[in-house]
């Protein structure tokens, strides 16, 4: 009898993940974008929405769709599951190769839905757990392709400060030696501190330096959607981690920050931005990812409330004290986009128009039909805030009928020329930006 419903429970799952669920969304994303984004009466599900194309990679020398005034390249491809880019002083682009541990047991439905959902996309590649070097060849035809770093631990996050490479593996921060025109480390690193690694639900870990150097800021995931493991497994989770690059001593400077997976100075201010991917299963229509600049000691909300003072009746014990706290983020992004990159951009190469803005990728989520996200969008700024709808730059990543994937788009980076590069984690690919 428990294998006939184990059979059941696998066929029903593999029917809702291929045909999605009868929930749809009912706003248009439009209307969940900006600094007040209407938000609709939180649901409960049996089973929460989800739609998922089938990812296939890219064939026949296809490319993603630039907006107008803007064409795309490819630079490389071949890769195991790229997650972010990085570009050194020398214009050396540094593409991480990575994808969760799989130490999170499956221990409910959702997670063995949400499992076979990330199989069928490709979001759930093998990751090289590694780092491979692009360096422009001598007649400029092409890019090599050298094996920098290996034997991580998934990575994430890398950043270069006064000739030593960091890199953020999801359990923590190691520091490597480098010179300029370095193809290859083989060093073995020294740890500068330990991050929180328990489970891994949410295994990134975003890693950005201070202008001066002397600190490095980690965007550390919760442990689950919304305490449904426990409080203690989310200890030191959820937030934006100050790293103090001398001792390796860190605090927490800010809090109820669910999954922040990028990290940016605004260029105007020189304040600290983030994005952050919200939580799930309380309909297509919620919560919107958001932009946010982060304050130092700031609560924004998770697990007990969403854009602010929107309580979340899921998690418990319920904490009005924190609710009366949380900040309202700056900016939807829209419901389920699952924001993974972002990029200021400070270049002239690109049209005008996108200087001092910030370039957003969308990986697309399982928890939303139909489908959003998917694209590479820009939000412009003024005075040091965004305005305005977001654009969309970098698109055709999934069909017209929502059903293949081609691609996804990941990290972001912006190389000494001013193009914008794109990680592509289903594509295994890295593109080229550049105005025509």
């Amino acid at each position: 009898m428990k294998k006939h419903y184990v059979a059941v429970s696998l066929a029903f799952a593999v029917s809702m993940v291929i045909s999605g669920c009868d929930e749809k969304a009912k706003f248009d994303p439009d209307r969940q974008v900006g600094p007040n984004p209407v938000l609709p009466k939180a649901q409960d599900f049996l089973l929460p929405p989800m739609q998922v194309p089938s990812g296939v990679g890219w064939t026949n020398n296809a490319l993603p769709a630039a907006a107008a005034g803007l064409k795309i390249e490819k630079v490389a491809d071949g890769f195991l599951h790229p997650r972010q880019v990085y570009v050194l002083p020398n214009d050396d682009i540094l593409v991480v190769e990575s994808n969760g541990p799989g130490t999170e047991p499956v221990t409910t439905p959702k997670q063995l839905f949400a499992g076979m959902v990330k199989s069928k996309s490709g979001k759930g590649g093998k990751g090289g757990n590694r780092i491979t070097l692009l360096r422009k060849t001598s007649d400029g035809g092409g890019w090599e392709k050298h094996l920098f770093l290996e034997n991580l631990h998934s990575p994430f996050g890398v950043q270069l400060i006064d000739g030593n490479i960091y890199v953020a593996n999801t359990d923590n921060i190691m520091r490597y030696p480098y010179q300029t025109g370095d193809t290859r480390i083989t060093a073995p690193g020294v740890e500068l501190a330990d991050l929180p690694s328990t489970i891994n639900h949410h295994w990134t870990k975003a890693l950005l330096a201070s202008p001066d150097g002397k600190k490095l800021y980690v965007g550390v995931g919760s442990n689950s959607n919304i305490t449904e493991n426990g409080l203690d497994v989310e200890y030191r989770r959820a937030n934006v981690l100050e790293v103090d690059t001398a001792t390796g001593a860190s605090r927490i400077y800010a809090s109820g920050i669910r999954n922040p997976t990028g990290l940016q100075w605004e260029p105007r201010t020189g304040k600290l931005w983030a994005i952050a991917n919200e939580r799930d299963e309380i309909g297509a229509d919620l919560v919107p990812d958001y932009l946010t600049a982060v304050q130092e000691g700031g609560f924004y909300g998770w697990p007990y409330s969403y854009f602010g003072q929107h309580i979340d009746r899921r998690a418990m014990p319920q904490r009005p004290d924190l609710v009366a706290k949380a900040i309202k983020p700056d900016y939807a992004l829209g419901s389920h986009v699952a924001p993974l990159g972002m990029l200021f951009y400070t270049g002239h190469l690109l049209p005008q128009k996108y200087q001092g803005g910030v370039f957003i990728s969308e990986h697309g989520s399982w928890n939303r039909s139909p489908l959003s996200g998917y694209r590479v969008s820009f939000v412009a700024f003024s005075d040091g805030k965004p305005v305005g709808k977001p654009e969309s730059v970098v698109s055709g990543f999934v069909s017209k009928d929502d059903k293949q994937l081609y691609g996804a788009p990941v990290g972001l980076a912006q190389d000494n020329q001013g193009a914008l590069i794109i990680a592509d984690d289903v594509g295994n690919t890295v593109w080229r930006v550049t105005s025509l």
